[in-house]
């Protein structure tokens, strides 16, 4: 691919991209913070680990088939669905009148999470060119952070300020204009197919990218850390006195936004497993201190440090699975990349679950179990026989 130059690169369609990304994160994440209680008044107390894990299960069981469909039918109508399941979930919320019923939107959610990140790292990697992959990664990274730090936020004062109602509903309309912002974007696959049945049909070979492996063994240990903060930062925040439980996200957030763009030309320029080296150890120090803190200043120090090494991490990740993944099957190493991310998250919390079990003086201990997996991940950077293999678009 003939390179291009920055004006080219960050067309209108990329800019589109992050707007509807960070509108769509905005939305999924500002609910997360008031369910752990909105389910306990539903009865619901003992399944908390279920209500990040459960969602987690749908977005691992589809992403097959949105690598397929992304690879085949094209990268917009696969993140339209996204979005859309998304905004219909969330408008049955506050209609639910039982933790089954709680547990079954939240089952269905989970194919939001499966299709739209699918559709939008491939999108991504269609209209950038190889040697800038990091650094595009990385303010896509840093938009969709955005969202995740400021959808907590809101959804937290709307259910203060309103009711839980209110921010359920402000969640759908927030998904509903990510979905219009889609419907502006231009098609990047190249002569994609009408929709039929075959696309359903996913054959053994269809599941996972070889080539993607060695990035989403590091994507799952790592993510067993966010598993834990969205399960557990609640409870944790309520122990330490504080108010709004979307806070922790704030200053995590804001760190991990700050890193992406300067991370992501650094794995550009150094390369992928050197970057990776660095941020899995940073989320072995984070993670214990979130675990030992005793204090708001603490939690909220260790946050910062917690976004610094996810923001490394996460696009230096995203970039080296594109870099591997062969461009007739990018949906696929994408998605098998993505397919890894769930896992982690769901084992995550609800190990921290299992283990916290509502007992105050054991929560700090979920945070470290996540830490270990994170040394993992380090370990198998640093010794196991890894090169950067990347297939270069033609």
């Amino acid at each position: 691919m003939e390179k291009q130059t920055v004006q080219n690169i960050y067309t209108l369609q990329f800019w589109l991209l992050c707007t509807s990304s960070l509108l769509f994160f905005t939305s999924f994440n500002m609910i997360i913070p008031e369910l752990p209680d909105y389910l306990t008044s539903l009865g619901g107390e003992e399944y908390k680990g279920l209500i990040i894990s459960l969602f987690t299960v749908t977005a691992g069981l589809s992403r097959p088939f949105s690598g397929k469909l992304t690879d085949r039918v094209g990268r917009v109508p696969v993140m339209v669905f996204g979005v859309l399941v998304s905004c219909v979930c969330t408008l049955f919320y506050p209609f639910v009148g039982s933790a089954f019923a709680f547990l079954l939107i939240r089952f269905l959610h989970g194919f939001s999470t499966g299709f739209k990140p699918t559709g939008t790292s491939a999108y991504l990697a269609d209209i950038v060119p190889f040697d800038r992959r990091g650094e595009a990664l990385g303010i896509l990274g840093f938009c969709s952070s955005t969202g995740i730090g400021l959808g907590p936020i809101i959804g937290s004062w709307l259910a203060m300020e309103t009711s839980l109602d209110m921010m359920f509903y402000a969640s759908s309309v927030i998904s509903l204009v990510s979905i219009l912002i889609l419907f502006g974007m231009k098609e990047t696959l190249e002569n994609p197919e009408r929709l039929k049945l075959d696309h359903f049909i996913i054959r053994r070979n269809e599941v996972i990218d070889k080539n993607a492996l060695p990035p989403a063994i590091v994507m799952l240990l790592c993510t067993t850390s966010y598993g834990v903060i969205l399960t557990l930062i609640p409870d944790l925040s309520k122990q330490l006195g504080i108010e709004n439980k979307g806070t922790f996200f704030m200053f995590f957030t804001g760190a991990s936004m700050l890193v992406r763009v300067f991370a992501g030309r650094l794995s550009d320029k150094y390369g992928r497993v050197p970057v990776l080296k660095f941020s899995t150890i940073l989320l072995v120090f984070a993670l214990s201190w979130i675990g030992v803190a005793s204090s708001a200043t603490e939690l909220f120090a260790a946050a910062i440090l917690l976004g610094l090494g996810i923001g490394t991490n996460s696009p230096t990740v995203y970039a080296w699975t594109i870099d591997r993944s062969d461009p007739l099957h990018r949906g696929r190493a994408i998605a098998t990349m993505y397919i890894a991310l769930e896992i982690g998250i769901g084992v995550g919390a609800f190990l921290s679950a299992e283990i916290y079990n509502n007992i105050e003086e054991q929560i700090g201990w979920s945070f470290i179990a996540s830490a270990v997996a994170c040394m993992f991940a380090f370990l198998y950077v640093v010794m196991a026989p890894l090169n950067e293999k990347s297939i270069k678009d033609k």
